[in-house]
């Protein structure tokens, strides 16, 4: 195997120290803060889902304060409006003509907390921001700054005056995760931690955006062995073929995935994928895309099909390094 690169080894120290940062703040959990280091290093979009008091806000927040980046949080409410997100043009007297006031959405980091309690028409105002990394406003397209990342949380057992993310959106979402519940351990030391003072308060950013920006290239250029990009394929398909399943991972799923997988790598501090990589990425980046039949899915989850389909595939075996 070759030695890394000075300029891998910046990056990867980078990682480190956003990682570390974070860490301060957010007791264990350390596999979900790499999938979200992978998501901004990928390019992609966060959705967090998890009942209330698990740490979706506190882990936002943290990613935030550790990037010298503009920072914005949205509370999605049922009467807040699309141009309440996007900006909107309003009539300047002083001035004699049409001004445009700018949305939250123009800025870099984007915690969009409680995203299903805003409306579908609130909610789709923000398609265009994740996909294209741009906001139309009467007719005039403004380019949003770079690097852009929305970690957008959702509560799923509150449905009440709650309207779901419809698929189109979700699978803008690069990934889904869930923080989940501490083990008894962890518990105990977040305690100690917040005994006295709340360690968020104090984190200063470690990363610059053009440090981002140099992690996005940086994550092309980690190597996908042919095999392992067949075997992707093979999962995605297999998705597809599902009986209870409506519509399976999209084209659009299958180029995240491979983001993911040579973001996660690189991450992991590797510059080449391995058959790891993929199935701890399957679930994150490929469930939330799934539509299932729910009359016939047998009260199967998202996350279990895809578990099926990763047993169903086989894995092929090879020196994954060897280009």
């Amino acid at each position: 195997m070759e030695m890394k690169s000075v300029e891998t080894k910046v990056i990867e120290a980078k990682i480190g120290d956003i990682r570390g940062n974070i860490k301060k703040v957010i007791v264990g959990k350390d596999e979900v803060i790499d999938f979200l280091l992978t998501a901004l290093a990928a390019g992609g979009h966060v959705l967090l889902e998890d009942v209330p008091g698990t740490g979706k806000t506190m882990l936002a927040k943290a990613l935030a304060k550790s990037l010298d980046m503009e920072f914005s949080r949205i509370q999605f409410t049922p009467d807040l409006l699309p141009s309440d997100v996007t900006g909107l043009n309003y009539y300047n007297q002083k001035k004699g003509e049409f001004v445009f006031r700018q949305g939250p959405v123009f800025t870099q980091i984007l915690l969009a907390d409680e995203i299903n309690r805003a409306t579908p028409r609130t909610q789709s105002s923000l398609l265009e921001c994740m996909e294209e990394g741009q906001v139309t406003v009467d007719g005039e397209t403004r380019r949003l700054a770079q690097p852009f990342f929305v970690i957008a949380t959702q509560n799923p057992i509150e449905t009440a005056g709650t309207y779901p993310l419809p698929e189109a959106q979700l699978d803008r979402f690069f990934m889904e995760l869930s923080v989940g519940y501490p083990a008894k351990e962890e518990e105990l030391q977040m305690m100690q931690r917040f005994l006295k003072e709340n360690p968020l308060e104090k984190l200063q950013a470690v990363c610059s955006a053009k440090d981002v920006l140099e992690m996005r290239k940086a994550s092309q250029e980690v190597y996908v062995h042919p095999l392992l990009m067949d075997y992707m394929v093979n999962l995605i398909r297999e998705t597809r073929k599902d009986t209870y399943t409506v519509n399976g991972v999209s084209p659009r799923g299958t180029l995240a995935f491979l983001r993911a997988v040579r973001a996660y790598a690189m991450v992991k501090g590797r510059e080449f994928v391995v058959p790891e990589d993929i199935k701890a990425l399957a679930v994150p980046v490929l469930a939330h895309r799934l539509v299932l039949a729910r009359t016939l899915s047998g009260g199967r989850s998202k996350k279990q099909v895809i578990m099926q389909v990763l047993d169903a595939v086989p894995v092929p075996t090879e020196e994954w390094n060897s280009q």
